[in-house]
């Protein structure tokens, strides 16, 4: 009735007893006995298949036309159709007769068959996983075959470029986000041109240890806060740097034509809606505003 796979396939008298019964030793094997003319058979046989689909190879199915097969037919006894039967270790341990709801047949099969494990990861779900946990070698390595195969993935490229700023390959970053193309990851690319403008001004800084000692002396030292957020946002240091600014914009929001507000905001757009830094000081940022 359908096109045979690796773990479907029709079954003979000439072929039942190697490809069920011996075979079962190895995998279980469900069988399914129909017919034809049977209207529920053609109805349970795609669900049947797409259950045995879904045991990657844990399971086989082998389909019994009861119309042709006559002798395995008399030899199990079949009188209903559709009537499954599943083997294992040589024998029938398992079965139901007519059409079954899709979870009951997993159910059934659940005690006798081995789930497969889920499919890996999607390898730049995983890059990003890594890079979050600040394993950015290691994400760099599967960005760069997953580049090897496609180099406009748009989103890949994207957090290549922020691993090699992780490293301080800054220029290379930037060329491999000016490679980006369209506007489907438009946020995700604000944010990492974000994170190279802020290693390039860090570069340029005093040290953060001078910062802190002019703001020591002198807490209104302006130019010395929002240096030292700029340092810290190079360092990922994101709640000390977003907590500065806030403050900064909220005590001077003119300072340097209104920077503390713009760097929040670019700040946002690095870290991305979902992150829990961005909802809190987003809402003070609109607090501060109105």
């Amino acid at each position: 009735m359908s096109q045979e796979t690796p773990y479907i396939f029709d079954v003979t008298s000439a072929t039942f007893q190697q490809q069920v019964i011996d075979q079962s030793f190895t995998q279980p094997v469900l069988v399914d006995f129909w017919a034809e003319w049977c209207a529920p058979c053609k109805v349970l046989m795609p669900l049947l298949e797409k259950i045995a689909e879904s045991y990657q190879g844990e399971l086989l199915l082998a389909k019994v036309n009861c119309d042709v097969e006559q002798d395995i037919v008399a030899h199990f006894g079949i009188r209903s159709l559709p009537t499954v039967v599943l083997f294992k270790d040589g024998k029938p341990v398992d079965g139901f007769a007519e059409a079954r709801p899709e979870s009951e047949i997993r159910a059934m099969l659940e005690p006798h068959v081995h789930m497969p494990e889920a499919a890996a990861a999607d390898p730049l779900e995983a890059a990003q996983a890594l890079f979050n946990e600040g394993q950015f070698a290691k994400s760099e390595e599967i960005l760069r075959v997953l580049l090897g195969e496609d180099n406009t993935n748009a989103r890949a490229l994207i957090l290549y470029a922020r691993c090699l700023a992780e490293r301080n390959e800054l220029s290379e970053a930037q060329a491999v986000l000016d490679a980006v193309k369209g506007d489907e990851h438009k946020a995700a690319l604000a944010g990492a041109k974000a994170q190279l403008t802020f290693l390039r001004h860090a570069a340029d800084l005093p040290d953060a240890a001078d910062l802190k000692s002019r703001i020591a002396q002198n807490p209104n030292d302006d130019e010395a806060v929002f240096q030292l957020a700029i340092q810290q946002l190079s360092r990922q240091q994101y709640e000390a740097a977003l907590d500065a600014l806030l403050k900064l914009f909220a005590r001077n929001r003119s300072f340097n034509e209104g920077i503390a507000h713009k760097t929040l905001l670019q700040v946002f757009e690095l870290l991305g809606n979902d992150h829990p830094l961005v909802t809190t000081y987003r809402r003070k940022l609109f607090a501060a505003l109105y």
